[in-house]
């Protein structure tokens, strides 16, 4: 739990525990924080229903009964309109600040040039946040308070759990507007599975969610147009037996995007889930496992 400035009354995100961990999967919201701090709010040009258009709404509680199933479940209280911790620790934008960013800062980046970097410059359709620049110092005290507390509690979720497995699961939950669309003339897809290409986790994994999914009457897509993020990517060494997978959840199959509120599926799409993960952590052991360890 990190609680810092703007956050004083609760956790800027927190770790939901099983009673015991006994399957080798953590997942993880990043993107479903809610606590929009007054003085964010103030800073920004628009209220608070607009300020939530990027936000993974219910993402967190949707995901919540993976606990009973025996894996931890990280979630963001912190706002990804505030600080979006799927995304290089400098990912920033020079025209957003009153001074000079460091050598170091990433300002080159596609992300950056779309406005979403580590700290966002829009949300939704290209919403503009801010009603004027910020502090550099501001920014890196975003990233020193939260952003990097965030990723070393999910690497030693990780790293217990690669320790106690053998390997370890790395479940990355988000959600997408409705209108997305797998390809110019695709239909739009329930779920998105992103797996970089097939370099963040074993090919056992995405074809088991996918089956489960479709299975279940969804649609799937794999890779486009998300293909995973910066945490995906990060995480995802299945050479060492680290898999990371992106699911991408359509937004109209458990809320109203327009009120950002639960719509009246919410319920039985939530109890779908709970049966989507209860057979994905039931995936053997084979393909997951480094070769190294499963010769010996």
């Amino acid at each position: 739990m990190q609680v810092v400035s703007g956050f004083e009354d609760m956790e800027a995100f927190e770790v939901l525990h099983p009673a015991e961990q006994h399957v080798p999967f953590v997942f993880n919201s990043p993107h479903s924080g809610r606590h929009y701090p007054e003085a964010f709010l103030n800073a920004s040009r628009l209220d608070r229903l607009a300020i939530r258009r990027s936000e993974d709404a219910f993402v967190d509680e949707l995901f919540s009964g993976v606990t009973r199933l025996g894996a931890p479940l990280l979630r963001a209280c912190f706002p990804r309109a505030y600080l979006d911790v799927n995304r290089e620790p400098y990912e920033l934008d020079p025209k957003m600040y009153e001074d000079r960013l460091p050598a170091y800062a990433n300002s080159r980046s596609i992300r950056v040039a779309g406005g979403l970097g580590t700290i966002a410059r829009v949300v939704g359709e290209a919403q503009e946040i801010y009603r004027g620049r910020m502090s550099v110092r501001e920014a890196l005290d975003r990233i020193e308070t939260i952003y990097k507390p965030y990723h070393l509690t999910l690497r030693r979720l990780l790293a217990r759990t690669h320790v106690n497995f053998g390997y370890a699961v790395l479940v990355d939950c988000h959600s997408m507007p409705s209108t997305i669309r797998s390809s110019d003339n695709g239909p739009r897809p329930d779920f998105i599975l992103g797996d970089r290409y097939g370099t963040s986790c074993a090919l056992a994994l995405v074809d088991r969610a996918t089956e489960i999914l479709r299975d279940m009457g969804y649609t799937v897509a794999r890779n486009k147009p998300y293909a995973g993020g910066f945490i995906t990517e990060h995480y995802g060494r299945p050479a060492k037996g680290l898999h990371a997978l992106q699911v991408e959840i359509n937004r109209s199959l458990y809320m109203d995007e327009a009120r950002t509120d639960r719509n009246s599926g919410f319920d039985a799409f939530a109890a779908d889930l709970v049966r989507f993960n209860e057979a994905l952590v039931a995936l053997p052991d084979a393909g997951l496992i480094p070769d190294a360890l499963a010769a010996e």
